[in-house]
């Protein structure tokens, strides 16, 4: 079947769809006017006046203010676009939020902000007081849960102050006393710990606790740089009381220091000089020292020389001093006495003379003195001039000291540590393990 050609229908349909594109293209216009930009705040844009268009935007701006605290002194005007603020506020960084604040609203070109930190001292503190009221309303109406929490915190920090104060369990734990007490400090702060975890668990709070370990183990690490001798230090008492390298009233020379040991503390090393002078040596010193202890073993040897002139007889001069030492009643059978010629001088020849005594009965310092004055008067009533303005001497001197001589210990010294050691801490203890 075919139509007749009507040549007026063809430019009918032309007309027609024209007509239909040029509807839509403003409704699809409309349509992209009122999306909204990214990170952008909406404006109604349906009028395409204007100065009504000024009047939305300035109202959008206004209806924001309204809704924020400190902006109720700023004014709002739009012309073209551009928005010009003016005012007072109590802040300065409320300008900059205006400014960042009135750039994300749709329709505006530009902003002038005028306005101004307010210096009225009224207006100044309001914001400060509407804060802190309602902070104040925050804590009242968290008080049950915050007193819940501080009860927690007491219970858990109470009973770890309870453990601690026990004496026998820690005792029995640790090697001495001193040992023991660094245990209840431990327990102390790791219930501490606990306790502030568990209050801040129940306020919901526990997002303060990494703030609060950081904060302390920055702390904590400042301090250990600080006070870096100090801990050096303690860490040298807890080794030196744990494995004890001397005694009470040990005679013992650190570091060129010598004296009795009076006690140890948990900073240094008291020493009473045989002059009876305090002598304190931190502990990281002693604890790296080279340590002498001359009364651990209570035999000790004494030596001293003497020069014998030339032309003397050596051998026959040896002999007499060794045989002049031995017979000392102080001296030890064994190890036995010894003489020995140590060096050859323009002067004569030097004589070593050594022997042996049991230092906790005899004191050392006179004894030795006593047998230095024994065999010198031995060697020179032996000399060959002498001996005819003298009767014939024996070989050796009688077996005992010379009457009125004084070799006994001296423990004037014991007795001072002693009084001293009564009054004062001391981490030596007699059942500790010694080097």
């Amino acid at each position: 079947m075919t139509f007749p050609r009507i040549p007026g229908i063809r430019h009918a349909l032309a007309l027609a769809l024209a007509l239909a594109l040029s509807t839509a293209a403003p409704a699809a216009a409309q349509s992209g006017d009122a999306a909204e930009p990214s990170g952008g705040i909406a404006v109604d844009a349906s009028t395409t006046d204007g100065l009504r268009r000024d009047r939305a935007v300035a109202q959008r701006i206004r209806e924001i203010l309204a809704q924020l605290d400190g902006y109720a002194n700023v004014s709002v005007e739009v012309r073209a676009g551009v928005v010009i603020l003016s005012g007072r506020v109590a802040e300065p960084e409320q300008i900059q939020r205006l400014n960042d604040l009135v750039a994300r609203v749709e329709g505006v070109v530009t902003t002038v902000n005028a306005v101004q930190e307010t210096t009225d001292i009224a207006e100044r503190l309001d914001p400060a007081l509407a804060r802190f009221e309602r902070r104040l309303d925050q804590v009242v109406t968290s008080l049950p849960v915050l007193a819940v929490a501080l009860a927690a915190f007491l219970a858990v920090f109470g009973s770890g102050m309870v453990l601690a104060r026990l004496r026998t369990p820690w005792r029995r734990l640790a090697p001495n006393e001193f040992i023991a007490d660094i245990y209840r400090q431990m327990v102390r702060v790791a219930f501490f710990l606990g306790a502030v975890v568990v209050a801040l668990d129940l306020v919901g709070a526990t997002a303060l606790l990494g703030t609060f370990l950081g904060a302390a183990g920055i702390v904590g690490l400042a301090i250990g740089f600080a006070v870096r001798d100090t801990v050096e230090n303690f860490i040298a008492s807890v080794m030196l009381s744990i494995r004890q390298p001397f005694r009470q009233n040990d005679l013992v020379e650190i570091e060129g220091d010598q004296g009795k040991v009076v006690r140890l503390t948990s900073r240094a090393t008291i020493l009473l000089s045989l002059d009876g002078n305090h002598i304190r040596i931190p502990n990281a010193t002693v604890f790296k020292a080279r340590i002498v202890n001359f009364t651990r073993n209570d035999e000790r040897r004494f030596q001293f020389d003497l020069t014998l002139p030339p032309g003397t007889d050596l051998a026959r001069a040896r002999k007499l001093a060794q045989e002049t030492v031995q017979a000392l009643p102080f001296t030890l059978e064994t190890p036995a006495a010894s003489a020995w010629i140590e060096t050859m001088t323009e002067t004569g020849a030097v004589l070593r003379v050594t022997g042996w005594l049991l230092q906790h009965r005899t004191d050392f310092a006179l004894a030795r003195s006593e047998a230095m004055r024994l065999v010198k008067d031995a060697l020179d009533r032996d000399r060959p001039e002498r001996e005819a303005r003298r009767p014939p001497a024996p070989t050796a001197p009688a077996a005992v000291a010379p009457e009125g001589s004084d070799t006994g210990a001296d423990n004037v010294l014991d007795r001072f540590a002693e009084t001293e050691r009564a009054t004062s801490e001391d981490l030596l203890k007699r059942g500790a393990p010694e080097e």
